[in-house]
């Protein structure tokens, strides 16, 4: 009887050894083409991920680049709103100097240059402009011309009110008078 046992087993062991070589194959074909939909939705779902990722990183660089621009004219407003007190401060000491008693005018003085200098350390510079320098429209604005020589012709003649800037940003263009 044992004999018998081991030729039975001998076929059925020979059938389950040839289903099981040709069912791997079988089954790598069809996991491969199970498996093709999903890397096809990976790479679409990677390439998703990149681009919301590229999108994120300019947000990124862009609010970054507006908050630095917004601190270096955050108080531009305020500054550009104190310019006539400059002049003000400006026309009222050349005023003094022309007086007798100009000596009592010096805490006026102090008053104007700790307000320059505040005004200075903030980033506000006054554009240095003299008579003669010749006239530039991007630098300059022209409020008249007046008949003048050859060699005063296109060239400043006088500066009605000073220009400044603030940082590298013109805030107020120095007004002057243009030689024709």
């Amino acid at each position: 009887m044992s004999t018998a046992k081991k030729t039975e087993k001998s076929p059925s062991k020979e059938k389950a050894k040839s289903t099981k070589k040709a069912s791997p194959k079988a089954a790598t074909a069809k996991s491969a083409k199970a498996l093709e939909p999903l890397k096809e939705e990976l790479a679409t779902e990677k390439e998703k991920f990149l681009r919301l990722f590229a999108e994120f990183e300019n947000y990124k660089k862009r609010t970054s680049k507006e908050r630095i621009e917004l601190f270096k004219t955050a108080g531009q407003e305020v500054i550009t709103s104190l310019l006539p007190v400059i002049d003000d401060f400006g026309r009222a000491l050349k005023e003094a100097d022309k007086l007798e008693n100009s000596e009592q005018f010096e805490g006026f003085r102090l008053i104007n240059n700790k307000l320059n200098e505040t005004l200075k350390s903030q980033g506000l510079v006054a554009i240095e402009v003299t008579p003669g320098d010749t006239f530039d429209a991007e630098l300059h604005e022209a409020i008249t011309q007046i008949p003048a020589g050859d060699d005063q012709s296109g060239k400043i003649i006088d500066i009605t009110e000073p220009g400044y800037q603030l940082g590298e940003k013109i805030i107020r263009y120095p007004k002057v008078v243009v030689g024709q």
